[in-house]
């Protein structure tokens, strides 16, 4: 019987190691080691950085640096549910000039189907209590940013019937969320999350690749979680976080505010204004284009945003200018804001005026998969059109011409241009200059984007009755631009 017995614990103990080396890197075995399971919501804080996504100051560059000095997510996996908070200033490059940092305290939350910023309404004084912004556009991110956190992670993959396979000592862990979003996960030997990939939907990138390094796990009050956080997006880092608190299981309770649970995103408005013959400016947003009137065609400036933005300016163009196609859209510079509804042009039949430098950026953008978010390109299938600049480019119709010209030396963005009609005197520009509503007085410290647009109308002999900037609320002048900058003197 003894040797019975010792026989028996042997074969107990030998299949307790098998199971337990054949748990190793499981999603069950890393479930149970970072307690999942008992993790209804977490709360992680740190420092680090955080990266601008799609405001690259040139199309060969990263996403611009922001130094974070206090990060703070807090996350409900039940709800779900979750808020960031942070403090960043932008990181100024060497040798780019960009106006003085100023420490940004954004606030962005997202409870199931809605999304929100808390911030101060627009030109209110610094000390107005935030107010909630709804962000129907962000809810895609925000919540993907919930489930690609290590512990929410393993609940989605838990609850949407995750497939395995063996990957370097551990396993990938895949699943896809509401028909859309597919999700694959690295466990490693120590049975920690140590990556997420996925993807997200981008009107200029289409399927948008994000991935999610954790690394550095250590015990934070009894919870395991990651030291070091950094999330790609794009190719290029949005955030990278040294993590150095955690709570688990805090009360976070994120109500939906009623103004934003009643929101309607409101249809896309198109209003024109005649600035000259010909010449008119299509506003009805935060962000304008130009329509040219040419002899048998015409010429459109700027595609911002997104396909909504753009196929109902092209709508309203159409209708104010009658019989003509399109033939030209002339686009700034490639900021994801300014060049998100560039495709839909391409699907007009529209030829592509932009800098050479956005022309190969483009291309790669816009060969990669959509099938997140299909769009009137993705199904047509047509190819894109480029006319190229590095200096100026002249379009004309032998009876009015445009001149296209490069912000030389703009901090802003290095392939960056502007759009001038010389005949009727209208320079067109976005994100060098934009005027302020009413008497509202100049900044105190001169903007250098706008001194530099000064500079550059002044190099090249300009003469400019008309500003219209494709930001803010009206159209310019020399003299407004001059008072903006702080110059005197000039008649120009």
């Amino acid at each position: 019987m003894r040797r019975l017995t010792i026989l028996l614990s042997l074969v107990a103990l030998l299949t307790s190691v098998a199971c337990a080396q054949q748990q190793k890197g499981t999603l069950q075995a890393a479930t149970q080691a970072l307690g999942a399971s008992e993790l209804k919501s977490i709360e992680y804080s740190g420092t680090g950085k955080w990266f601008q996504f799609g405001q690259a100051p040139s199309p060969t560059l990263p996403w611009p640096a922001f130094e974070v000095s206090s990060f703070t997510a807090s996350v409900n996996y039940e709800t779900p549910a979750a808020r960031v908070q942070m403090v960043r200033s932008q990181v100024v490059e060497p040798g780019r000039v960009r106006p003085a940092p100023v420490p940004q305290r954004p606030v962005q939350v997202v409870s199931g189907t809605y999304a929100w910023n808390m911030a101060p309404p627009p030109g209110a004084a610094a000390d107005t209590s935030p107010a909630p912004q709804p962000q129907v556009e962000a809810v895609e991110e925000r919540t993907m940013e919930i489930w690609a956190t290590p512990h929410g992670f393993l609940k989605a993959a838990m609850a949407n019937n995750a497939t395995t396979q063996p990957a370097s000592g551990g396993s990938d862990v895949s699943f896809t969320v509401d028909g859309k979003h597919k999700y694959v996960g690295r466990i490693n030997e120590q049975n920690q999350l140590e990556r997420v990939q996925t993807a997200i939907d981008n009107p200029v990138l289409g399927d948008t690749p994000v991935e999610i390094t954790y690394s550095e796990y250590r015990d934070f009050d009894g919870v395991m979680f990651p030291a070091r956080i950094v999330r790609t997006q794009g190719g290029y880092p949005v955030l990278d976080i040294a993590v150095s608190k955690v709570a688990a299981n805090p009360a976070v309770e994120i109500a939906v505010p009623d103004t934003v649970r009643s929101f309607t995103p409101p249809a896309v408005n198109v209003e024109m204004e005649k600035l000259a013959d010909g010449v008119y400016y299509v506003k009805g947003g935060g962000h304008h284009s130009i329509a040219i009137d040419q002899r048998d065609h015409i010429v459109v400036v700027e595609a911002p945003l997104n396909e909504a933005r753009s196929v109902a300016v092209i709508a309203k163009v159409k209708e104010t200018i009658p019989n003509k196609p399109i033939r030209y859209l002339i686009n700034t510079h490639q900021h994801f804001d300014h060049s998100g509804g560039l495709r839909t042009y391409v699907d007009e039949g529209a030829t592509i005026v932009t800098h050479a430098l956005n022309k190969p950026y483009y291309e790669q953008a816009w060969a990669a998969p959509r099938t997140i978010n299909p769009d009137k390109l993705a199904g047509s299938n047509k190819s894109a059109k480029f006319e190229t600049f590095t200096d100026k480019h002249v379009l004309t119709d032998g009876r009015r011409t445009i001149e296209v010209h490069q912000i030389a030396g703009n901090g802003h963005n290095d392939a960056f241009a502007m759009v001038y009609l010389p005949a009727e005197k209208i320079l067109i520009e976005v994100d060098a200059y934009a005027p302020p509503a009413g008497n509202a007085p100049p900044p105190t410290v001169p903007n250098p984007f706008a001194v530099n647009l000064y500079e550059n109308i002044q190099r090249l002999k300009l003469d400019v009755r008309q500003i219209a900037a494709l930001h803010g609320p009206r159209v310019a002048t020399m003299a407004d631009l001059r008072a903006f900058i702080g110059q005197r003197g000039s008649t120009n």
